[in-house]
This record gives C-alpha cells, structure tokens and sequence, in this order.
C-alpha cells in the first residue's frame, strides 16, 4: 500500500521520497549540468511522488495517468524530475544556505497527498528555515481547515493551478472531457478559501497560455484572479512526449508577450476592466496604457513567481517553458538591452529608449 493510499510508503514515495525539478538537481549538485546565460534556481521545487502517481488526466500534463510515455522519457513541465530522498535534499539544501530564497511543495491529485505535503512542508521548514510555498491540488482536499492547516505546518503562500482560462477549456482539458475529476468551481473555490487564510496577494493562480484560448479570454482570467486576492502567474504551453496535446504547439511569442503585457498593467497598475481593446478574434489591439516603460524595465516578461526576502520573484524556474537558446518567453534574470529589442519586435513596437 502506498501512503496515498492511507498505509506505509512505499520505496521511492513520498513522503520519505520527493521528485525535484532538473534545475534544483542541479542546483543541489545532484547532476550535472549549468544554466544558459548563467541563471540562478531561485526556488527548491519539490513535487510529491507515488508508484500509482497522479490520478488526473489533464490533457497536456506530464503526470497524467493515461499518458503514454513512461520510464526515462517521461517529464514534467518539459524536463525530468528525478526522486530522491528528501533526507538527502534536504541535507543539500542546508549546505547552500544563502543559494535558494524560497521552497515550494507541490500536491498531486491523490488520496492521503494533502496529509504527506503537510509533513515535507513541516520538515523542509525546520531543516532549511526557507520560505514555503504549497501548490495544492483542491481535488484532493480535505474539507473546511485546510488553509490553516498549511499555515500551522509552515507554508506562506499557496498556489492553485488553474490552468486553463475558461470554464469549458477547464472541462475539455482537465475535467469531463478528458474523463478526470477535476471541477472548475472547486479550484476557484480553493483559490477564495486559501485568501480567506493567507490574505491578499499570498495565494498564486497558475494560467497557461495557450490551450486555445483568446487573449481577451485570458485576460478576463488574470484579472479574476487579481479581483480573487490572488496573483497570476503565467506559463506557455509546451508539449509533453505521451499526453494527449503532445502534437500542439507552442503559442506563438507575439501573443504571449501581449498576455504578459497586460498581467504586469492589470496586477502592477490596476488597469480597470474596461481599458484594454479587443479585435473580433478577441486578439489585444490596445493596453489602454503606454506599454514603453516596460520595455524599458522588463519586469513584465521575467518569470512570475512567489516572492523571496526582499519581495522579488523567488521561484523563477529557468527554461521551464523553452529550451536553453531558444526563444525565451519567461525570462529567468532582468532582460538585458538586446533582450528587450527583441521582445520590442516580437510585439511589433519599437525597441526601449535608452
């Protein structure tokens, strides 16, 4: 019996076992390997891990049940997460104090999983006296207390994998349409419970761009989440090997720049509901604000992310959504001048005054 199964784990399962993102493994020393353009891991990902694995059936996850890619080929948000022990990485982790400014435990979808995030988060906690971060899956919640109890155990923040923009996208990809259990009024259910504990702009809303979706309708999701108390936090849809979307590709990098665009108006400057224009095919015509200071500045295309010490974005999981020397559609550091130039083309604008 595995713990998610209410019994003892098995060998390899959480708790005693995590799975960790390759960016962390290689921050840890535990394989080899260096970042492109010298980037820094910011936060320790840390994702539970069962023999049975993840009972969802989302159609682009690499967790999902039905997908066809197991073994070594099979990845995660676009790379492999290896298991370790989480004696072992913690152990690492403390021997990089001052390297990592936050960590983040992430649920799957399974019976006993929000009982075995409860005990990593308590020991990650005491072990690094790192910030933590706990990414739930509402599926697999208990019922009224469960922020608190993530609060008792050590977490500061929350995040709720939405994913998709709109209801019927929600049904079609992670609910009925894909026979999984997820409900799209559950997971925003969770995001208003976990503010109600944590408070405004603790708790984080996962979106991908790119599930076919418009860009009007992503915006209307963002600025749900802004009106929730929650932060959005944007991913590009990259293809998983086996899942079900394995052949669509990437959005094209012009509209997930206009995305990214109206994120940093809506939740930076609070650009009301009205200000944004819309063609027929509900492409972004105008932000309703000069988007020129952020390409001078850049924020508005780097990862976001849950917050370090100092405010600033701790989990900016390099090259999670590209591979290194691609195009970069979340920047892992402070773009550079060439770097802006080229998103200023990719927006069809003209590149950053100095």
């Amino acid at each position: 019996m595995t713990a998610g199964g209410g019994g003892v784990p098995g060998k390899g399962e959480s708790p005693e076992w995590v799975r960790t993102s390759l960016a962390a493994a290689m921050t840890l020393g535990l394989k080899p390997g260096r970042f492109h353009r010298g980037a820094r891991l910011g936060c320790l990902n840390l994702l539970l891990t069962y023999a049975r694995g993840c009972t969802g059936r989302c159609s682009y996850c690499g967790l999902a049940r039905d997908r066809r890619t197991e073994g070594a080929g099979r990845t995660f948000i676009r790379v492999g997460w290896p298991a370790y022990p989480l004696d072992e990485i913690l152990t690492r982790a403390r021997a990089r104090q001052g390297r990592l400014r936050r960590a983040c435990v992430s649920m799957v979808t399974r019976p006993g999983a929000f009982e075995d995030a409860l005990g990593v988060i308590r020991r990650v906690r005491r072990a690094t006296g790192l910030a933590v971060s706990a990414l739930v899956a509402p599926t697999a919640l208990p019922g009224a207390g469960w922020p608190k109890a993530l609060r008792r155990a050590g977490a500061d923040c929350v995040g709720v994998a939405v994913d998709a923009a709109t209801p019927e996208l929600f049904e079609r990809h992670r609910g009925r349409g894909v026979g999984g259990a997820h409900r799209w009024d559950r997971y925003w259910a969770a995001v208003h419970e976990a503010v109600g504990t944590f408070g405004p702009g603790r708790v984080s809303v996962h979106l991908i761009v790119g599930l076919g979706e418009t860009e009007r309708e992503m915006v209307g999701a963002i600025r749900r989440t802004r009106d929730a108390g929650a932060v959005p936090h944007l991913f590009s849809f990259f293809p998983e090997p086996g899942s079900r979307l394995a052949r669509r590709g990437q959005p094209p990098v012009d509209r997930y720049r206009r995305v990214q665009v109206a994120r940093h108006l809506i939740v930076e400057h609070r650009l009301g509901p009205d200000e944004m224009a819309f063609d027929r095919s509900g492409r972004i015509v105008s932000f309703g604000a000069d988007p020129g200071p952020l390409l001078r500045d850049g924020a508005a295309f780097m990862t976001s992310g849950c917050p370090g010490p100092d405010g600033g974005v701790a989990c900016n999981r390099p090259y999670g959504n590209e591979r290194p020397g691609g195009v970069l559609y979340n920047y892992p550091f402070r773009p550079g001048p060439e770097d802006l130039e080229a998103v200023a083309r990719e927006l069809g604008l003209e590149g950053p005054e100095p």
